[in-house]
This record gives C-alpha cells, structure tokens and sequence, in this order.
C-alpha cells in the first residue's frame, strides 16, 4: 500500500470527505489525474443516455470536446436536439459527425426495443454504451409494461438495451475494446440485493429507497455481465457520481440539497470518473465488472447486511427476474 492509498482510504472513511467536492478536489491532486481535454476521441462512438441535464449533460459535453461521435437516446426530442446543436460547437476537436439524436423512453421496453434497432441500423460499431438515464420519483408509477417506473427505467430497460447491442458490441470489440458503463449511485450502498423487494409497493412506497434498490440492482448487473462477457473484448463498469449538484437532486432531495450546499460537486466533478472510463486506454481496460469512485476501484458493499444479500442464489433470481421482465435471453 502506498502513500496516497492511506489517504484515499482516510477521505473514503466518512462519506462527507469521500462524496463531497472535497474527495473530488483532493483525490485528482493525489493521483495527478490525466486532464480528460487531453483525451482524443475522434473516430469513437459514445451512446449515451440521459444526456440532456445534469451528469449526462456534463458528460456529453466533455465527450464532445475530445472528439467523440455521440448518439444521444433521450425521451424529449426537442431538448436532445437542443443539446446536439450545442455540441456542435464545444471547442477542441470537432466530431466527425454530428450527434445523433435517438428519442426513447428506457422506461418502455417497446421503445427500447425501437431505440436498438436504429442504433444498429445507423452505427457501424459502439465504442461505449452509457447508462446514464434515471430519475427518482417521489410517487409509486407503473408503465405500459406494467413494471415500477424506477426499476423500468433504470435497470430492465439498460438490460434489454444491453442484451439487444451486444452483438454490435462484440463485433466493434473485436478492432478496439468496447466499454458498457453504468452510472449508478453511492445510495445503493443502503440497499441489499432482494429481487422480492426490488419493485417497492404502493403502500410505504419511498422514491430514494426504490431508486437505492435500482441501483443496488444495476451494480450486480454490472458484475454479472463482465463475468458473462469475458474474452469478449467488452469490459463492463459501474461508478458513482459522489453528490453532484444536478436538478434531479433539487428536486428530488431538496433538504439534502440546503444542508449539504456548497459540498456538493459539479456535474463537470461528478461526471469525471464516466468520461474517463469511456476514453482511457489504461486501468479501465484491464478489468470489468469493476465499480468505480473518483478514478479508483471500490468495494460494492460497506453493510455486513448487504454483503450477506449477495449470494449465488440471489444473483442467479436477478439475472432471470430481468430476462423475464425484459423479454429477452441474455
């Protein structure tokens, strides 16, 4: 263990110094972090998600900076084109291409399903696929699939998107390594693995415990898949953000947001560790099914309660509760 391992591990301890602008500020000093301007992205190909505010946004706009050919899949079409026009002009290397603008509900497993085809059928190869849409509701919805909105959107639609690219993701790693990343949240550290409890009922119903529980879900994915994928040349990865100040804090968690106030990172800060994994060369490309913090690997757990909820068992009734609800054998 070096040096700046034991002060990684002191901010690590309380959460406050870890997730805050504080862990972000200090760690890229300590590990004399690669400047993401300096990344050259031309000739690759990002989809991305959730691109029109907040971390996607933040995100979309660095990858454009470097270079990257985007595919934003967003729900309004008017705010993605909105930002697609923007990107156009970020500055540094310009895209080979204009973004590519995909409207999509990931909520709906028809609309995915749409999403995939025209990706296929207007992409060449994907370089990185970035599950980044998401939203915590403070109500109990349903979709048209008849599924909790929150486990619609952020983990059976990522599955099925995942499962329906997997073979352009193949094909394209079979050139250059691909990369499937997934943005999920330190909140999952809250949450054990309970496929029975993943979709929240109407009664009790709590926005921030069934956004946890996603997460939570998304993360085991995460692993599942690299281990699935190995060999492939398609390395799979999850982060979280730390706490970002972005308009789904501000209106899903406006307490947190006062008392936390000028703690909270940047959406520039809080995408970081997503832009890197998507354009580095080096560490992202040596492992998967990692789970990152601030350009480091971490532990998924930090319960005892959550690590023993995380059994074969429970792994095995996850994967399979996902292709049933998605209606695809992955």
């Amino acid at each position: 263990m070096t040096w700046r391992d034991v002060v990684d591990r002191v901010i690590e301890g309380p959460v406050v110094t870890s997730y805050t602008r504080v862990g972000s500020a200090v760690r890229s000093r300590l590990d004399e972090w690669r400047t993401l301007d300096s990344y050259d992205l031309e000739g690759r190909t990002v989809v991305l998600t959730g691109a029109t505010s907040g971390l996607g946004l933040a995100a979309a706009r660095q990858l454009a900076r470097c270079g990257a050919t985007l595919v934003l899949v967003a729900r309004n079409q008017a705010k993605a084109e909105g930002v697609a026009r923007d990107l156009v002009d970020v500055g540094l290397r310009a895209p080979a291409t204009p973004p590519v603008v995909i409207v999509a509900d990931l909520g709906s497993l028809a609309d995915v399903r749409a999403a995939a085809e025209q990706i296929d059928a207007r992409c060449s190869r994907i370089d990185a696929l970035v599950h980044n849409a998401g939203t915590l509701t403070p109500r109990r919805e349903l979709t048209a699939d008849g599924i909790e909105l929150t486990v619609a959107s952020q983990v059976v639609g990522p599955f099925l998107l995942t499962c329906l690219l997997r073979d352009l993701l193949v094909r394209s790693a079979a050139s250059a390594p691909a990369r499937v990343l997934t943005m999920s949240s330190g909140g999952m550290y809250t949450q054990p693995l309970d496929v029975s409890q993943l979709e929240m009922a109407a009664p009790g119903y709590r926005g921030s415990v069934a956004y946890a529980r996603a997460k939570r879900a998304q993360v085991t994915l995460n692993e599942m898949w690299g281990e699935r994928l190995a060999g492939t040349g398609v390395v799979f990865h999850a982060l979280h953000p730390g706490w970002a100040d972005t308009p789904g804090v501000r209106e899903a968690l406006p307490r947190f947001r006062v008392i936390v106030g000028p703690l909270l990172r940047s959406p520039a800060q809080g995408a970081d560790t997503l832009v890197w994994l998507a354009a580095d060369d080096g560490a992202p490309l040596a492992s998967t099914g990692d789970f990152w913090l601030d350009r480091r690997r971490r532990s998924i757990h930090r319960l005892r309660s959550t690590c023993r909820s995380d059994t074969p068992e429970a792994r095995r009734e996850l994967w399979a509760w996902c292709e049933s609800h998605s209606g695809c054998t992955a």
